[in-house]
């Protein structure tokens, strides 16, 4: 602990200008000049009477106690920390359900139920397209029947089309005869203007898709339900789209916004995702511009969760995912909201997303909301003339779930600026004072800043280092299941980095420069970092520049208003509390963003592929969570003659959690039905045959394609299945793709995966593939038309071979996407569909003797008698609980033309 020191160690070490008042003189014992201080009010940060301790102004005149300063600093995390868990675990207290107007959640979880009893429902199967439209429909019915003061229309839409999607490096989409269900709610006299609510009732193969996306569909069931009825008029028509093909990489919604005839009344739109499992849904994405429907939402709903800063994140494509939203925006060109329950993505897309997980009050909730911004647009005279609200963007956040604070995003500017102005001003009266008392304030705060952005750089090259060690060791991941581990592990190590800089700053560089003003310096330092921070955001156009504006503004305001009594009085604890007070907000929506961060990214990195270290990624969102919420708290760091038992402690808890991690202590998944955290693998029993340009069979073989979604690989698979190792590595074939039946262009991300040799099966219903016509076209190159049959998901890959160039075809333009020079086209159907005919146009020399392109065609048959074999059963039996694994039949074959 520090104890206070003698005046004549005041008279000896000088008492440096005060950071706030200006009044003390700085001094320095460095390089020979010595200036005489003049008698000097108390610093702000020095103890005073009543505060922290009483004493005298030298080295370590007043200055905090260590276990004081880790005390205090403590108890006011924990209690923030405390705050954010309860409002992020306080859903709400279920209504009344027996309201005319209101939601009842109930009916809608019977409605969920129903969906997910009749299992997983990938396009094509009887699931998707019979049971759960049948259900759907005769819910409708009931509804229609009992409606009195609106008027119901359905319409069932089979649409076939095509497009190109910018997703997971681009590729084309080709849908046949997938189903839509599209109601249409309206006043008894009709309507000219529509709100779109959306939702998708198919789900992955191998889950019952009870998150994403039965739950919406079922709140949207019963939203229809209390609007058909409601004592509220309306006075816009309100269509709700049960689509039944967004897994298909957003087909359904495709299909509907450019096909469908009452595209034309909508205005704008509500979609409902998930990538979680229950809690809150999330307002993630908005626009684009039109911020009327960020106030509407403000204004209506019941229970609000949303942050822009969220959007800007989803939008940069850091998330390896997609919604309609997208199809909306882009081919609609209608404005609207997103939402998405994110909490406990760790069984998102498994067998675990089951009904029974999804709590009645996440239901109500999103019911609740949903409902109530339907029902303030469908009522609203900014829908009808939506082009005259149409300019701008909002910045929008909520308060721990109890409000939304929205604002235009120019007047989020002219509020940064004004920020920026006040923090320069407050400098720059620092400056003036400095030059006339002969100070070096002006080069201590740009040394102090020079010493903080290295010791931020430190801090993430050690945290980085530690987490390619750990993934080395083939321990990555060992949090997966037990997040705190990371936050202990990554956190300690960032943590003790920056106390150790700054110890040795304050010892060895500072040397007997007043402990007070070293304090008030390192203030000016994250300010004036917050500040070009805030500044630089702002002029990029980013609406998450209100974070760094929180920082600068109300640390600045704090001390500005009480500046002049801590100068009077030192730190007492009414002032030490308000100083506090003035952190506590950029605290608290600090580490409410982080959590949702932290919610979103951790279960994301269990599936984000075999080359990104998670370790890693991981590692830096912590260490950059460390740097932000430490900034003003460095300056106890200088008020402390000591920090060992600090740097003690923090490196005792890194070595020991790094003992434990690389020691394997940890285990990465965990089938523990209330909380599982499953490794993800993915079987495809696979028939490969490869033709060459005489239609002659080359090559032909057969095998398990095993592939892990995570970096692990199959390190803890091993010991359990034996004949999974490295012997049996697939390598990559001269042909499209590698030779494997990718079902969607993720081999960029997943490269390492194993092929273990198995007999061969015959689906019944086999893929053929036929050249229908050659022709030679005006401009000299050829048209070759194709007809493909077979399962409901086919994916086609295409290369021109050396001395040719594919320069148009029927599925979209050429020219926009290749993966590695392989062009990726996906293609389903409904229950029943014609064969698939395409053409490829292709620029080539008269003589060719290899041919002009290759093209090779797979099979996934994700439902029906086809999608197990028996050796696929078996081994899938054969992976331990902790494993979710997904099985299907796939072929590939290859043919040269």
């Amino acid at each position: 602990a520090c104890s206070p020191a003698s005046s004549q160690r005041v008279a000896r070490a000088g008492v440096p200008m005060s950071a706030v008042s200006g009044e003390s003189q700085a001094v320095r014992i460095r390089g020979g000049r010595v200036a005489e201080p003049r008698a000097a009010a108390p610093s702000p940060l020095r103890k005073g009477r009543g505060g922290l301790g009483g004493g005298g102004g030298g080295r370590a005149a007043g200055a905090l106690a260590e276990a004081a300063a880790l005390l205090l600093v403590a108890a006011y995390l924990l209690l923030l920390w405390a705050l954010i868990r309860l409002s992020l675990q306080q859903l709400l207290a279920e209504g009344p359900s027996h309201e005319r107007d209101g939601f009842d959640a109930k009916t809608a979880r019977k409605h969920l139920q129903h969906i997910t009893d009749f299992g997983p429902r990938p396009v094509g199967s009887p699931a998707n397209e019979v049971l759960t439209v049948n259900y759907l429909l005769q819910q409708i019915q009931k509804i229609k029947e009992n409606a009195v003061t609106n008027s119901i229309t359905v319409d069932v839409q089979r649409p076939t089309g095509f497009f190109t999607i910018d997703f997971l490096g681009g590729f084309y989409s080709y849908y046949d005869n997938i189903t839509n269900v599209a109601v249409k709610l309206e006043p008894k006299n009709g309507a000219k203007h529509a709100m779109l609510a959306n939702c998708h009732f198919d789900s992955v193969a191998n889950s019952p898709g009870a998150s994403d996306d039965a739950v919406s569909c079922a709140v949207m069931l019963e939203v229809l339900n209390a609007l058909s009825n409601s004592s509220t008029p309306l006075q816009h028509a309100v269509i709700f789209l049960f689509n039944g093909a967004e897994e298909n990489i957003l087909q359904a919604s495709h299909g509907f916004i450019t096909q469908h005839p009452w595209v034309k009344l909508i205005r704008a739109f509500i979609n409902l995702e998930a990538a979680g499992v229950g809690g809150k849904e999330l307002v993630f994405q908005t626009g684009p511009e039109n911020p009327w429907l960020v106030q509407a939402y403000v204004r209506a709903a019941k229970h609000p969760f949303a942050s822009v800063v969220g959007q800007e994140v989803f939008q940069s494509g850091i998330i390896p995912s997609d919604t309609d939203f997208r199809i909306y925006r882009d081919y609609g060109n209608i404005p609207g909201i997103d939402l998405a329950f994110i909490e406990n993505g760790y069984i998102y897309h498994t067998k675990y997303d089951t009904a029974d997980r999804i709590p009645l009050d996440s239901i109500k909730r999103a019911g609740d909301n949903i409902l109530a911004v339907l029902q303030y647009l469908a009522t609203s005279e900014e829908l009808a003339d939506s082009t005259q609200y149409r300019h701008g963007t909002m910045i929008f956040f909520d308060v721990l779930g109890l409000f939304v604070v929205a604002y235009p995003q120019r007047i989020g500017a002219i509020i940064n600026y004004l920020v920026a102005v006040a923090a320069v001003v407050y400098l720059g009266k620092k400056f003036s004072m400095s030059i006339n008392r002969g100070s070096h304030y002006r080069r201590d705060l740009l040394y102090g800043i020079g010493i903080t952005i290295i010791c931020w750089f430190i801090i993430f090259v050690t945290t980085l280092i530690v987490a390619v060690l750990v993934s080395l060791t083939g321990h990555a991941m060992s949090w997966y299941s037990n997040f705190y581990v990371s936050v202990i592990l990554y956190g300690s190590i960032a943590l003790a980095k920056l106390v150790l800089i700054h110890t040795l700053a304050k010892n060895l560089y500072y040397g007997n420069v007043n402990d007070f003003y070293l304090a008030e310096l390192y203030f000016d330092v994250s300010l004036t970092i917050w500040c070009c921070t805030l500044v630089y955001l702002t002029q990029r156009g980013l609406c998450a520049a209100y974070v760094p504006g929180l920082w600068v503004a109300f640390p600045l305001l704090v001390r500005l208003l009480i500046g002049k009594e801590l100068n009077e009085k030192g730190a007492t604890v009414k002032l030490t509390a308000i100083y506090f007070l003035g952190l506590f907000i950029p605290h608290l929506l600090t580490m409410y963003l982080f959590w949702g961060a932290f919610e979103m990214f951790t279960p994301i990195l269990g599936r984000s592929g075999t080359e990104i270290p998670p370790d890693v990624v991981l590692a830096s969102i912590i260490a950059a969570y460390t740097i932000i919420i430490t900034t003003y708290f460095v300056s106890l760091i200088y008020l402390c003659r000591s920090t060992k038992w600090t740097l003690l402690g923090l490196v005792t808890v890194f070595l020991v959690s790094a003992t434990l991690v690389c020691s394997g202590a940890f285990f990465p998944y965990t089938s523990d039905p209330a909380g599982p955290h499953p490794k993800r693998i993915f079987l495809q029993h696979t028939t490969r045959t490869f033709h060459d340009l005489n239609r002659e069979v080359i090559k032909k073989d057969s095998g398990i394609w095993i592939n892990g979604f995570d970096y692990t690989l199959m390190s803890h698979v091993t010991p359990h299945i034996p004949e999974i190792n490295h012997t049996i590595r697939s390598s990559c074939e001269n042909a499209p793709f590698c030779g494997f039946p990718w079902f969607l262009p993720v081999n960029g991300i997943i490269r390492k995966n194993w092929y273990l040799p198995a007999a061969e099966f015959s689906p019944k219903t086999p893929v053929t593939f036929k050249l229908i016509s050659n022709n030679k076209m005006p401009s000299e190159s050829r048209r070759l038309t194709f007809e493909v049959t077979g399962p409901s998901h086919m994916t086609l890959y295409i290369r021109a071979l050396e001395g040719t160039r594919l320069i148009q075809s029927s599925f979209g333009d050429v020219s926009l996407y290749n993966n590695y020079g392989d062009y990726f086209v996906f293609y389903s159907h409904g229950l029943q569909a014609p064969a698939w005919k395409f053409w490829l146009e292709i620029q080539t020399l008269d003589l060719m003797p290899d041919g002009m392109v290759v093209i090779a065609v797979a099979s996934h048959h994700f439902f029906g008698e086809d999608q197990r074999t028996a050796e696929l059963i078996a081994l899938e039996k054969r992976f331990p609980e902790w494993c979710v694994v997904s099985s299907w039949s796939s072929s590939y074959n290859l043919f040269v033309f």
